[in-house]
């Protein structure tokens, strides 16, 4: 019966330069999910942050349909028209999607679904950032991934920086610079970056991912161009210094008692893992598990688990780094709490070869979910002064 059925919010598109990589990764998600054990309630967020729906996804599912695939399909198509204004209240004995519909000046809520759990599938910010999060806290929702904390911190590579190194993690020297100060004295920008490692230097957006934003900088023209271009994302952006390096990712899952899998290698089709070489042009490869050393292999996953604790997340994160070609060291390049779930992505992939199915890995995180809500609730919110 449809009523026994656990309804997941799935939440996807948002307000960020990953806005077309989360409905890859959307798209992924509801192809596995068992239609016998969920109903599936997809709430699409477009570039402008409003949140939709189509009406047909409301109802339930045929058969070998894509679940959602309506409200996914509107979102690729930028077929807006066919969708219908939708919201939830930060109310927590309220956890209700709700129908936003107008009749002349007035706007009324008409109940649309309950939602148990909520599942953002939202890349960058206004989704992986800890504001979406911040939400569904409000709202007395149980969802998948990290909290606001850490969501928060992880968005952030500079913070991030600054907590792997208060923990004695090994990360790479980088400088953060704003977007104002960029404009206004782009000369003395200049020269601190290049006082802190000869070329190659990376610039990035501090709060984005994807790639989107990074520039590889060989020399002073690439850093100026580098600097303009992740500014154009954020307010906030970083130089880091660049090394010769092989890209390396472990796979996070769980929350007091958190697991990570076996590394899996990145080999660029770009000169790093850029978002062409990600998404565009299918010349990448991705080798699971990474030929690397076992005892490079094990201080990576033991790293990851103590990023991963170390910021408090919960539920799932894929965490990368970099290996110094030259001299084998081994550095954090970042955490990324709502990793990619596209059919290419290296977090499904690598617990895939680690014994964890993608279909079982979707169920364990929505488990996941539920646990950390019911732990959370065991926090009083009244306090009772003794006599």
């Amino acid at each position: 019966m449809t009523e026994n059925k656990i309804r997941i919010g799935i939440f996807f598109g948002g307000r960020s330069g990953e806005h077309e990589v989360s409905l890859m990764s959307a798209r992924s998600v509801l192809s596995v999910l068992s239609q016998e054990t969920y109903r599936v309630i997809p709430i699409g967020i477009t570039h402008n942050g409003e949140w939709r729906i189509h009406p047909a996804d409301l109802q339930p599912v045929p058969s070998g349909e894509l679940p959602g695939k309506h409200t996914l399909e509107a979102l690729e198509a930028n077929h807006l028209q066919d969708l219908i204004a939708v919201t939830i209240l930060p109310d927590p004995s309220d956890p209700w999607l709700y129908l936003l519909e107008k009749a002349g000046q007035e706007t009324f809520l008409t109940p649309a679904s309950r939602i148990d759990v909520a599942f953002p599938v939202i890349h960058g910010s206004f989704g992986e950032d800890g504001t979406l999060q911040g939400l569904f806290e409000v709202a007395g929702i149980p969802y998948v991934g990290a909290g606001v904390l850490a969501s928060s911190v992880g968005m952030d590579k500079a913070l991030f920086k600054d907590v792997m190194e208060a923990n004695g993690v090994p990360v790479l020297p980088s400088l953060v610079f704003s977007r104002k100060e960029i404009s206004q004295n782009l000369q003395r920008i200049i020269t601190e970056a290049e006082a802190l490692a000869p070329y190659p230097l990376f610039t990035k957006p501090a709060n984005m991912g994807s790639s989107v934003g990074i520039t590889k900088c060989h020399n002073r023209s690439d850093l100026i161009e580098g600097l303009i271009e992740a500014a154009r994302y954020d307010r906030r952006i970083m130089v880091e210094r660049g090394i010769n390096a092989r890209e390396i990712e472990v796979s996070v899952l769980g929350n007091e008692s958190p697991q990570a899998s076996i590394p899996g290698e990145i080999i660029p089709s770009d000169e790093f893992y850029s978002y062409r070489a990600k998404y565009l042009d299918n010349a990448s490869e991705l080798i699971i598990p990474a030929p690397i050393p076992f005892e490079i292999s094990e201080q990576a996953r033991q790293l990851a688990i103590k990023a991963y604790t170390a910021v408090d997340c919960a539920g799932m994160a894929r965490v990368d780094f970099l290996i110094d070609k030259n001299t084998n060291a081994l550095y954090l390049n970042e955490i990324n709490t709502i990793p990619g779930f596209t059919k290419i992505s290296m977090y499904p992939k690598l617990w895939e070869a680690s014994g964890l199915p993608y279909p079982a890995l979707i169920d364990r995180l929505i488990q996941l979910a539920v646990e950390r809500q019911e732990e959370n609730e065991k926090s009083e919110r009244v306090f009772r002064r003794s006599a």
